[in-house]
């Protein structure tokens, strides 16, 4: 029997297929047994591309971090620190607003995951650049990086019930709207989103102000 033109298994099909499981139903249903039988292989044959199901992960999250737009960073953008991170928290988010199940592998940082670490270089090359010290550049990074991760965890406004009885008034006083939040959701999420990055820029813009010169 002639062999089939291309292989029947790569690794950015199991990544695709991994990707499309954690989407669909979350982390845990990930398994070789899942992925061997939506590729229709063996499940042995995976460990031909993935040693481990956390390598698999780790590929998928990096799948999610190689689509976040790192362009505003590059010497020739134009963008000045604050305008180059705010546009880039955006693609961040945009990016992981589509894969809300991954943020828990992307939230345990790079590791060795080739586009996590890029990112982590561009953010840290462009904020050296515009003068901020090496380790307060690292704590940016780290700060926005916890910012969007945690934006894009859950809805604020998806964790109410749309039941106005569940909020007495006698026990809160303050949340007799409460129950419209969950109608409202993108509007709140993003708004809550919007006014959080404003503030983190303005309070670094602040502290860029204060820096010694050199």
């Amino acid at each position: 029997m002639a062999r089939p033109r291309k292989p029947l298994l790569s690794r950015d099909r199991i990544v695709d297929a991994a990707g499309a499981l954690v989407d669909a139903e979350g982390l845990e249903a990930v398994s070789t047994r899942r992925l061997a039988a939506a590729l229709g292989v063996s499940g042995p044959s995976l460990y031909n591309h993935f040693r481990t199901k956390d390598a698999i992960l780790d590929a998928v999250a990096d799948a999610v971090s190689a689509r976040v737009d790192l362009s505003m960073f590059e010497p020739g953008a134009g963008r000045d620190w604050q305008t180059a991170l705010r546009d880039w928290a955006h693609s961040y988010r945009d990016a992981l607003s589509d894969h809300p199940n991954i943020v828990p592998v992307l939230a345990r940082g790079p590791g060795r995951r080739p586009a996590g670490l890029r990112l982590a270089d561009a953010v840290f090359g462009a904020m050296t650049a515009a003068g901020w010290p090496p380790a307060q550049a690292t704590r940016i990074g780290a700060l926005m990086r916890y910012f969007i991760l945690g934006s894009a965890v859950g809805s604020f406004a998806r964790g109410f019930v749309d039941d106005e009885a569940a909020y007495d008034p006698l026990d809160y006083p303050h949340l007799g709207q409460a129950h419209l939040l969950a109608e409202r959701q993108r509007e709140v999420d993003e708004g809550a989103f919007e006014t959080g990055l404003a503030a983190l820029l303005d309070g670094l813009a602040l502290q860029y102000e204060a820096l010694p010169e050199t």
